[in-house]
């Protein structure tokens, strides 16, 4: 999202406009949520391809979401300043790339580097597109029933993300994860180009090159020391050096936002209870729903030797469960208000979580289907209340950059779940993977418990 007042040219926007710039912005969410997801399926054959480790594997797909949790913000400000739809569409034409180059890569090295570009252009995407579409929807309601639809696709292509990989596998390798970027670009370029207006922020905020390079080193040295750790050693010298480094930068990082006068990031904002509680939540959702990813991925490849179709195919209740709940999320949400389908995704997470601590090589398919439906209804649920509580509940000019916040924490929940997942896992043989991985089926769990405790926090009168 944008970090600054709203701009004014979208509200008189027609109804059919309005929706219309909806549907363009929300092609570009289904692009980068989809491409954090897809190559979760094809780990393995990129592994094989490659000739590289469960280490390597998970830079591959941290790489993309650390950097583009890095920029949202800054990618904000930078649209505000050139403008909203120009950023759009240079962020569209470097994921575009930087897709090429990974679906061309030689090596880990190149797939990795590819990926980090890729991040580089996505957080162009993400948070430009959802300001543009709060923008454009400037009655409440309606603004909650777009957010539900706007959450509907995100959760769409996140859970689709396993589906689509297995299927590209199937016939055309590991490449093609990457190749199928290129049409969805060119596409979202032209329909931008015809139906989204450009505007900027009344007032450019000039960028914090300090903040910004202290909120990068503390994501990635953070998230980096979690999947080096059981390569260095957790009480090792390097990873010593590196809690300290990141708690070091982290202080740093509060000092310098909390004097600056154009801070990238508010810290201000988190004196709202409700707001504070919408970036927990945030994190702690994509926190499950990567950590469920991944160990599904090895687990139905590598314990029970599906093939990557069969492994994405196995997921379609999870698809099912987050596309159908999205949108009846954001109507309960216009209605109700948050509380209620906050509640629920905790209760759902909670039970999809708990179905799967007792997992084995040989428990049933239809218990996977089952936890895997369970934990697609909690995220479908989870988005729609995180993302309203966060901007509904401030003045709009702090709207923006409230949901870029938000947006940031999603990204570093999913490089947090796919890291801790990575470490569970890091040194298990396939007949262990299984017993290896139950701990982060109890994280799961406990994750939506910290929903239901979330969505106990007072809300402010509507």
């Amino acid at each position: 999202m944008t970090a600054t007042t709203t701009h004014p040219v979208q509200a008189s926007l027609s109804a059919g406009r309005r929706w219309t710039v909806l549907a363009v912005c929300c092609l570009s969410m289904f692009l980068v949520g989809l491409d954090t997801t897809i190559v979760n399926v094809g780990l393995p054959a990129i592994g094989r391809g490659l000739d590289v480790g469960m280490r390597s594997l998970e830079w591959t797909v941290d790489a993309y979401t650390i950097v583009l949790a890095g920029l949202l913000i800054s990618s904000g400000a930078l649209a505000d300043r050139f403008g909203r739809r120009r950023v759009f569409q240079c962020g569209l034409v470097l994921f575009g790339a930087a897709s090429l180059v990974c679906a061309m890569a030689p090596s880990v090295g190149w797939l990795v580097a590819s990926r980090a570009v890729q991040g580089i252009g996505a957080s162009m995407l993400s948070p430009v597109a959802l300001a543009i579409v709060v923008n454009a929807m400037p009655d409440p309601r309606e603004r909650a029933q777009a957010i539900g639809i706007w959450a509907s696709v995100f959760g769409l292509s996140m859970a689709m993300g396993p589906v689509t990989g297995g299927a590209l596998l199937a016939g055309l390798g590991w490449r093609s994860l990457f190749w199928i970027n290129a049409p969805v670009v060119v596409i979202a370029l032209v329909l931008s180009s015809l139906f989204v207006p450009e505007s900027r922020g009344p007032q450019a905020r000039r960028l914090d090159l300090p903040g910004q390079a202290l909120l990068t080193l503390v994501i990635g040295v953070g998230v980096g020391v979690l999947i080096e750790g059981p390569r260095i050693g957790w009480t090792s010298p390097v990873a010593l050096a590196a809690y300290g480094f990141t708690s070091l930068a982290t202080v740093a990082f509060v000092r310098v936002e909390s004097r600056r006068p154009e801070p990238l990031m508010d810290l201000r904002l988190f004196r709202s209870p409700q707001f504070s509680s919408a970036v927990l939540g945030a994190v702690t959702v994509f926190v499950a729903l990567n950590i469920t990813l991944l160990l599904n991925t090895l687990y139905l490849q590598h314990t029970r030797g599906f093939t990557p179709l069969s492994a994405g195919t196995a997921t379609l209740p999870m698809a099912a469960g987050a596309t159908i709940c999205a949108p009846w999320s954001g109507r309960l949400v216009s209605r109700l208000g948050p509380r209620v389908p906050l509640t629920l995704a905790g209760v759902f997470l909670l039970a999809g979580g708990l179905c799967l601590v007792g997992l084995d090589r040989h428990t049933s398919l239809a218990l996977l289907q089952v936890a895997y439906l369970l934990i697609g209804v909690g995220f479908g649920f989870a988005n729609a209340p995180i993302t309203n509580t966060a901007v509904g509940g401030l003045p709009p000019g702090r709207a923006g950059v409230a949901g870029a916040i938000t947006s940031t924490a999603r990204q570093v929940g999913s490089a947090l779940g796919v890291a801790l997942a990575g470490v569970l896992v890091a040194h298990a043989a396939p007949a262990a993977l299984a017993h290896a991985s139950r701990p982060g089926w109890f994280l799961v769990a406990g994750c939506g418990f910290l929903l239901l405790l979330m969505a106990q926090v007072p809300r402010p009168k509507r």
